[in-house]
């Protein structure tokens, strides 16, 4: 190991949860990262754990990739005006997450309509959060809503400024299906990744959005199929599930029987690996730190799922549908983690079957790129076992 190298070593480790439906629980008491990724994992008898410059003793917490918020309406920093809140991005963390991405900084006030406009809005929405983490939350940011009169060149100018989402098709003045599916095919050429807004209005400006429009604009995520809120009708999510290779994401800001259906569904057609979670906020409903959690006992209680499988849908599943180097526990991927562990007194033999029965864990700890950015969180309640930082500091 060089003087210049970082390594996390992270013991006692009582569970590993990997992000993956296949094979969501890991052989393991230990896991080692090196300068943020992910080396190895397994025995701690078995592995060479000297020399951590940042060493955890996670005490029997268990381990998971870090979650991932798929639905977020960021502004700038860690401010939304939404709410008037600040520290909305740093509450996200104390609820396990270290990743968001954003569907439409569309609560700007002032937000330019114009496509001179918009583009320079997405490209320094882009640069902001690249530029400024957070509390060390990774924000992908910089989705622009698209406006009728945009041209293939407006798509390769932004890609070329480093935009690689689309905000919510449907929040702007594209409201058939044709236009917006040759604007989401020119956004794909360039490597933007889009999502389409699903059900009825949710802001001034946007309308319903009903399954023809989305099956016609063919976008690689189906923004809150249960809704943002108001969800369509039954038939019309079936179909959804039935017809789109899509993403098909579930939000907090939702209609939760919608939720249950969507999952249901995708369940019967073998495609609980489309399944995503967001929470679509700051949104009217508020700001929800815990919404990711909540939704993962949600699905896990109501729907009757594993927890280890409900917790994929938050983590690995997202990853994966969104292109992402986290959010999975393997070589090479980024060393961001959430270690959790069976709320105090809840009921459940251990964290898993606690959260099957709808109760939220207590996140002890939070790991971004091999960097401990949170000790025990403020948000969750308690944790029974509580990691312990016995080297390195928070946030250096």
């Amino acid at each position: 190991m060089s003087d210049t190298s970082a390594k996390l070593v992270i013991r006692n480790i009582g569970m590993i949860l990997t992000g993956k439906m296949e094979d969501p629980i890991a052989d393991g008491d230990c896991l080692i990262a090196m300068d943020g990724k992910i080396t190895e994992w397994g025995y701690a008898k078995d592995m060479d754990c000297d020399g951590a410059t940042t060493e955890v003793d996670a005490h029997g917490a268990t381990l998971a990739p870090g979650l991932i918020d798929s639905h977020v309406h960021p502004v700038v920093g860690d401010y939304t005006p939404r709410q008037q809140q600040l520290g909305w991005i740093d509450s996200t963390l104390h609820g396990g997450v270290t990743t968001l991405i954003s569907a439409g900084e569309v609560h700007m006030p002032g937000r330019p309509k114009d496509i001179v406009g918009l583009k320079a809005m997405a490209i320094a929405s882009q640069r902001w959060y690249e530029n400024f983490r957070p509390s060390g939350v990774k924000v992908h940011a910089g989705a622009p809503v698209i406006e009728q009169g945009m041209v293939e060149e407006d798509f390769a100018e932004m890609a070329k400024a480093g935009v690689t989402l689309l905000g919510e098709v449907g929040l702007g003045t594209v409201k058939d299906g044709k236009t917006a599916a040759q604007m989401v095919g020119w956004a794909r050429k360039y490597g933007m990744q889009s999502t389409i807004h699903t059900g009825g209005p949710s802001i001034p400006g946007s309308g319903l959005i009903d399954a023809d429009m989305v099956l016609e604009t063919g976008t690689d995520v189906v923004g809150h199929i249960n809704g943002g809120h108001s969800a369509l009708p039954d038939d019309q999510i079936i179909c959804l599930c039935e017809g789109c290779k899509a993403a098909l994401e579930i939000v907090h800001n939702g209609n939760e029987r919608a939720a249950l259906l969507t999952l249901n569904t995708a369940r019967e057609l073998g495609k609980l690996d489309q399944l995503i979670l967001g929470t679509d906020g700051p949104a009217g409903s508020g700001v929800q730190p815990l919404g990711i959690m909540r939704m993962v006992a949600m699905l896990s209680s109501l729907g009757d799922v594993p927890a280890e499988i409900a917790f994929c849908f938050a983590n690995g599943n997202t990853a994966r549908q969104r292109k992402l180097d986290t959010g999975l526990i393997e070589v090479g991927k980024c060393a961001d983690f959430v270690l959790m562990d069976q709320a105090q007194h809840a009921p459940g033999k251990n964290m898993l079957e606690s959260v099957q029965l709808g109760n939220l864990p207590g996140v002890g700890m939070t790991v971004i790129d091999g960097v401990v950015r949170s000790l025990r969180s403020r948000n969750t309640p308690p944790a029974t076992r509580l990691p312990e930082l016995i080297c390195g500091t928070v946030g250096a």
